[in-house]
């Protein structure tokens, strides 16, 4: 299974953008709206300067308190953005995000950016592959 595949059957979704200069009370604010758990910063809407999750906003909010939120996404943001293209399979991406212990990661399509997917999209779509696996095994035997 593929990548495009997965986006195919998740449908066209936004991806959500935020700029590096905006606080994180604003990303809070942003990843409570769209019920989301990262967003891609970026100062122009196209080129990744960085992703910022709520576990990177969680894990500075328990080690410092309630002042990260004041600071800037740039400040939290994770600089180095693992990507990946809607050509790539499934089990590589999940073994990329599994060894890099994140749950997000952009697809990119040339230079654009495509879409966000999540492990629990490549989850979902592994669970949905095994069950039409058994279904087919089902029917086999039956006849």
């Amino acid at each position: 299974m593929f990548i495009k595949s997965i986006l195919a059957d998740k449908g066209k979704q936004p991806v959500h953008i935020i700029s590096p200069q905006e606080s994180i009370q604003s990303a809070v604010s942003m990843l409570s709206d769209h019920r989301i758990g990262a967003i891609i910063a970026s100062s122009d809407g196209s080129t990744i300067q960085g992703i910022i999750s709520e576990r990177d906003i969680v894990r500075e909010l328990g080690a410092r308190g309630a002042m990260v939120l004041n600071e800037t996404v740039g400040d939290l943001m994770t600089k180095e953005v693992k990507i990946c293209s809607a050509d790539d399979s499934a089990q590589d991406v999940l073994q990329i995000m599994t060894n890099g212990r994140f749950r997000h990661i952009p697809v990119m399509d040339g230079a654009g950016l495509l879409a966000m997917i999540s492990i629990g999209d490549l989850v979902k779509a592994r669970l949905d592959a095994i069950e039409n696996e058994n279904n087919a095994i089902v029917e086999m035997i039956r006849g």
